[in-house]
């Protein structure tokens, strides 16, 4: 076996790189119902869902082994340069969806850029196109339509059961509950979306003759690719969990336990399989799911169609951007480079854009695009803090001070904010 070239290396690096970016895109498959409905505050929320995302990438390898070995023909001549530009590909469509705040698919990103190098690079022949349509088109499709429903089914099941109980005494119960779902599905998070940067990894070091072919990811990918995820969710992104947990639908508790153990089941089953789906598709699903579970329950069908045509454009989207990265490193050390820099340049544009409006833990629940929180003791626009007094002037022939009555009888049945009468003027 080869030793690691400097071009793995690099590689190597943005792979992990991805890693981190989808820990912080990701973090609102798992949290964003928990911080909305007021179960964990939000900072131990993430931390929470960061140890178990760690957690989850020790506990299988299936499917890293479709990422390695099962989209892409790593005998067809696939190179390391080829999976930079997928990589790269992958992480500019993820930065650019978190900084609208729309939780599309990293996995689907990821795929994408993958895709699309290696068609620019190889050919047809370098993508295993059954094993596209099979374990990622189609998953895609029914992955968020089971979740929905089946998070519909155990929200009107939830909410059934505690019709004669007391709101606040089952509230109480079921954010407890979320707690626990919460943490299931950070784990099952880890167990899929973990493994899709380990198997990126293994698939560069086969290519580079450091492994053999079909080999499992080595023990330092599992742990490098773990901690990156993790660091990545710890930082939380914000502006995607505040989407999840207040854009969709008003979520409470019952609704936010529901959905999240809907998601986890799911999620679990696919990373069983080796069903490499989308977790952020699964766990949107299931948040719709619950909105329309509940009676009187609203689905904000803008925000859910926003969302869909991200989820749309984010396969051709990613493998656009990866097959110009492609065209650039094929043209050997300086087209790799290039590549590079114009990542870094786009990645950070991007980081600047997002700090005009930013959006952390401080206002995550806050609703609308403010960048601060809201005050709960601020007056709306026109109100009127303290009720006016306008001075009567006595009527003609009349002796005794004048007298101050309010602006606004008392009869009133709320209050009127009043405009103020020039000095001059009389009350008639």
């Amino acid at each position: 076996m080869e030793h690691i070239t400097l071009l793995i290396g690099i590689v190597i690096v943005t792979a992990l790189v991805f890693d981190f970016t989808n820990g912080f895109h990701d973090t609102a498959n798992a949290m964003a119902t928990t911080i909305s409905t007021g179960a964990l505050r939000p900072k131990t929320a993430v931390a929470m869902s960061a140890v178990l995302n760690l957690v989850g990438a020790f506990l299988s390898v299936e499917v890293a082994k479709t990422i390695s070995g099962g989209i892409i023909d790593e005998s067809a001549g696939i190179r390391p340069e080829v999976i930079f530009a997928g990589l790269v590909g992958a992480i500019v469509w993820n930065l650019l969806t978190w900084l609208a705040g729309l939780p599309s698919s990293s996995s689907h990103a990821l795929f994408g850029g993958l895709i699309g190098a290696t068609l620019v690079s190889v050919g047809g022949e370098g993508v295993h196109g059954s094993a596209v349509v099979m374990k990622v088109l189609i998953p895609a499709v029914a992955a968020p339509i089971v979740a929905g429903l089946a998070a519909m089914a155990a929200t009107r099941l939830t909410y059934r059961l505690a019709r004669d109980r007391d709101d606040e005494e089952t509230a109480k119960g079921y954010r407890a509950g979320q707690i626990a779902s919460a943490a299931l599905v950070s784990l099952a998070h880890g167990t899929n979306d973990a493994q899709k940067t380990m198997g990126v990894i293994t698939l560069a070091l086969i290519t580079g003759g450091v492994v053999a072919p079909h080999s499992d990811p080595p023990l330092w990918v599992i742990a490098s690719a773990g901690i990156a995820i993790a660091l990545g969710t710890y930082l939380g992104g914000w502006r995607i969990i505040r989407t999840m947990g207040k854009g969709i639908t008003d979520i409470q508790p019952p609704q936010g336990f529901a959905a999240q153990t809907g998601a986890a089941a799911t999620i679990l089953a696919s990373s069983h399989l080796g069903f490499a789906l989308s977790t952020t598709q699964v766990c949107s699903g299931s948040v719709m799911g619950s909105g329309l579970g509940r009676k009187g329950g609203v689905v904000h069908w803008s925000t859910a169609g926003r969302m869909a045509a991200a989820w749309v454009l984010t396969l051709p989207a990613a493998g656009l951007v990866a097959a110009g990265a492609a065209l650039l490193a094929d043209q050997g050390d300086w087209g790799v480079a290039t590549v590079a820099v114009l990542g870094l340049a786009i990645g950070g544009a991007i980081w600047w854009a997002s700090r005009r409006k930013p959006v952390d833990h401080t206002n995550v629940t806050a609703d609308g695009d403010a960048a601060a929180p809201v005050s709960a003791t601020a007056e709306p626009v026109g109100a009127v803090a303290v009720t006016p007094l306008t001075v009567v002037p006595q009527p003609a022939g009349t002796s005794g001070p004048s007298t101050a009555s309010p602006a606004v009888p008392s009869t009133a049945p709320e209050p009127v904010a009043l405009a103020p009468e020039p000095a001059a003027a009389a009350t008639p």
